[in-house]
């Protein structure tokens, strides 16, 4: 397997005006290691990938794959294997032939071809399916095959683009599963492409968040969800999405942020603003997950009530999203209480001090960490 290292790779399409897709993306993935890109339609996730597999031209930066600079080597000598979101099945080959074709044009001998399809057959469960077409197997089966495709030519690093999209959601997690297995006992270096962030918190070892070309974070599944470098990866990584509100932060005495639209001032720790500003006007970033229902018991010291009107409620089995209504603010409170309010209920929603974020309200960067 080999290390993957991009140094300043910038992707500018020719044009009228001259698009740039991705700008200067720098990126160590390490031997064996699983990294996920992640990131909105069109952020230059899928483009990144593309470069890697030879498949774009690289504009300007330097790409090198095992320690050497691949960036004008063709594809078929870069050591890689793709998967991709369509499949790209041969309808005419059984699954045996799909798998093997690769193989076939590099003129590999008979027996050897055999031997890597039939293994690779073994490991994705597909033993039985050898003859098929693909048009005779489920979606589940025939992402396996292209997998399996990928597996026999025991490349250097595997790219996979979105391979799941296609697929309903039990399948999604089931394959989740499967390729995770894969990358545990195949050892291998893996960039993994998707626009679901769940799935790239529960995939990768690293996640690479991207937005409009550039690279916003790079950083464990854990620290990305608890110290989120900027507004945009706050509010892109966590489900439901991190609730903002716009107001001014003040630390002198007892620290508090006053949002703009009716909404009671939130007692923060000090602890929380030791590296904000003094004062001045900030974003003020909560998770659902740490706003929870009122009781009667009076809030701590690190926590504050606000006034809400329930505008929905949906049950999700174990646990519920609560949507009201604080001031001009729309806020969402996930909870497990059995005891859920009606539609047009007065509650309370208690926002927990330590576990909320703040950010520049003109940068967007993170203050507080």
């Amino acid at each position: 397997m080999a290390q993957v290292t991009l140094e300043g790779v910038r992707k500018v399409y020719e044009g009228a005006q001259g698009h740039v897709a991705v700008h200067g993306v720098d990126l160590d993935v390490a031997d064996g290691e699983f990294v996920v890109l992640v990131g909105p339609s069109g952020c230059g996730k899928s483009t990144t990938l593309r470069m890697i597999a030879g498949l774009e031209s690289i504009t300007a930066g330097k790409l090198s794959i095992g320690g050497r600079m691949v960036n004008d080597v063709p594809p078929k000598d870069r050591d890689i294997a793709m998967v991709f979101q369509n499949y790209a099945l041969y309808p005419h080959m059984s699954v045996r032939d799909n798998m093997a074709f690769a193989l076939k044009l590099r003129k590999m001998p008979k027996s050897e071809i055999e031997q890597r399809v039939r293994e690779a057959a073994e490991v994705l469960g597909l033993t039985t399916e050898l003859d098929r077409l693909p048009k005779q197997l489920s979606g589940g089966q025939r992402q396996r095959v292209a997998v399996g495709r990928a597996i026999v030519r025991k490349p250097a690093v595997f790219l996979f683009d979105e391979p799941l999209s296609n697929l309903d959601a039990k399948l999604r997690v089931q394959m989740r599963r499967e390729i995770l297995a894969l990358h545990r006992r195949l050892g291998a270096t893996t960039i993994y492409v998707t626009h679901d962030q769940v799935e790239a918190m529960t995939m990768g070892d690293r996640i690479v968040v991207m937005s409009a070309g550039h690279v916003m974070q790079v950083d464990t599944p854990e620290a990305l969800y608890e110290r989120p470098g900027n507004r945009f990866v706050a509010g892109f990584i966590g489900s439901p999405a991190m609730l903002f509100l716009k107001g001014t932060l003040t630390t002198n005495g007892t620290p508090r942020f006053v949002a703009e639209g009716g909404v009671p001032a939130i007692a923060l720790p000090k602890s929380l603003v030791a590296r904000a500003p003094a004062s001045g006007e900030v974003v003020l970033g909560i998770r659902p997950e740490h706003l929870h229902l009122g009781t009667e018991a009076a809030p701590t010291a690190d926590q504050t009530a606000l006034d809400a009107t329930v505008d929905l409620v949906e049950p999700l089995g174990g646990e519920a999203l609560v949507h009201a209504r604080a001031g001009s603010h729309e806020l969402t409170a996930k909870t497990r209480s059995r005891d859920l309010p009606d539609v047009g209920d007065k509650i309370q929603l208690v926002a927990d001090g330590r576990r909320v974020h703040l950010f520049d309200a003109a940068s967007g960067a993170v203050v507080n960490h």
